[in-house]
């Protein structure tokens, strides 16, 4: 028979619901109505040839508390973001500003964004330093700071 009557064969056969029947039978080595004998198949090995192992933990035990990612938003411009507002905790100013979509985000000193860093935070304003713009690099860069509206302080 060749491949294509031997697939319509068993599409046949599995549409009459005697498929799993055939495909054990197939599997077991059986001669079936054909008359081809077909060898069990052979159970996989893995050789791994100095290829190391897949399924070996690739942290091994080690503890990531360690290493942090680093803060910021890094797909929201500056220029985006505007400042609501600033919070005082135990002598750390966070400062809470929201992007286009209106969502809000709780920023510190350091943070990064895609075309700068929070350079400081202090009671009433946030400086940003700004180091590129649209993906290029600023000569000088510049500082923008936004302040909390004076009649909201």
């Amino acid at each position: 028979m060749t491949m294509k009557k031997s697939i319509l064969f068993i599409v046949a056969m599995g549409l009459l619901g005697l498929g799993p029947f055939i495909l054990s039978a197939q599997e077991k080595g059986v001669q079936l109505e054909t008359g081809v004998l077909k060898p069990p198949p052979e159970k996989g090995t893995y050789s791994p040839a100095g290829r190391r192992d897949p399924f070996k933990n690739l942290l091994g035990g080690k503890d990531i508390k360690g290493r942090s990612a680093v803060g910021g938003i890094p797909q929201l411009s500056i220029d985006d973001t505007t400042l609501v507002g600033i919070v005082k905790t135990k002598q750390k100013l966070t400062a809470i500003v929201s992007g286009p979509q209106g969502f809000p985000y709780f920023i510190k000193a350091g943070d990064k964004f895609a075309d700068g860093y929070v350079l400081a935070i202090n009671d009433y304003q946030v400086v940003f330093r700004k180091t590129n713009e649209r993906g290029i690099p600023l000569m000088r860069p510049k500082d923008i700071i936004k302040e909390i509206n004076p009649e909201e302080r």
